[in-house]
């Protein structure tokens, strides 16, 4: 099968994620989802028919994993650029989630205006990490719109997931260790309050990478630093939590 003159093996790859039970197709040379996005998806907390909000969908992969999860959550994500808008809906459709999940074709600085997506419990993202002047841009547009800070801003970021949540929802970010104290600052001066801090590093030897963090809109309650994750054990191979995530036991 042909794709602008190139066949679909050529220009995608086909993977299986959680033991077969998701397949996703991605761009072979284009951006694709890290373990950020599922270590995102992975600590998400929802119940009953909730709404969450993916900002920056890129494949579909964090929604698809979510359907998975939370059987009766309603998921919306928002991918600005086209190509990936595309890729992540067929992924959706690939899944046979369309009655669960809404891929959006949105410039997320517009995106609080749709009123349709507004009074979310849940806003989610593994946002752009890099600072526009900071390091090397890819000139894949794909992959230097998804890691650096050229469409939005971290105070833009914040600000759309504020708008987009109801009184007491609550907004999930994976975001690079050393930038937590912007990231904190960010989210108290919009009105999120961090609720929930856990560090993640490569191995026990290793400084923290990433933080995750979940805040609460108008939320009063003292932080909670959680337990290190730990993404591998000292031979290299991924720590049992991480693997746990990867490929869940069966039933």
């Amino acid at each position: 099968m042909q794709d602008g003159g190139q066949t679909l093996s050529d220009r995608y790859t086909l993977d299986k994620m959680l033991g077969g039970r998701i397949t996703v197709r991605q761009e072979r040379l284009g951006y694709r989802f890290s373990l950020d996005a599922l270590l995102v998806a992975f600590h998400v907390r929802a119940k009953g028919e909730e709404t969450i909000v993916d900002l920056g969908t890129g494949c579909g992969i964090i929604p698809l994993v979510l359907a998975h999860r939370f059987p009766s959550v309603r998921i919306v994500g928002v991918e600005v650029q086209e190509s990936l808008f595309v890729l992540a809906r067929a992924n959706v459709e690939a899944n046979g989630w369309t009655d669960r999940i809404t891929i959006v074709h949105q410039d997320l600085r517009e995106l609080p205006a749709r009123k349709v997506l507004l009074a979310a419990d849940v806003v989610l993202t593994n946002p752009p990490y890099r600072r526009m002047r900071s390091g090397r841009v890819n000139p894949d547009l794909q992959k230097a719109l998804a890691r650096h800070e050229i469409m939005i801003s971290l105070p833009e970021m914040v600000g759309c997931a504020h708008a987009l949540l109801r009184p007491q929802g609550r907004f999930l970010i994976v975001y690079p260790a050393s930038r937590t104290v912007d990231l904190l600052c960010e989210l108290r001066s919009a009105g999120l309050e961090p609720a929930w801090i856990r560090m993640v590093h490569p191995n026990a030897c290793a400084g923290a990478k990433l933080v995750l963090v979940e805040a609460v809109k108008g939320g009063k309650r003292p932080l909670h630093i959680a337990e290190p994750l730990y993404v591998n054990r000292e031979d290299g191979g991924y720590s049992r939590e991480v693997a746990a995530m990867l490929t869940p036991s069966q039933g």
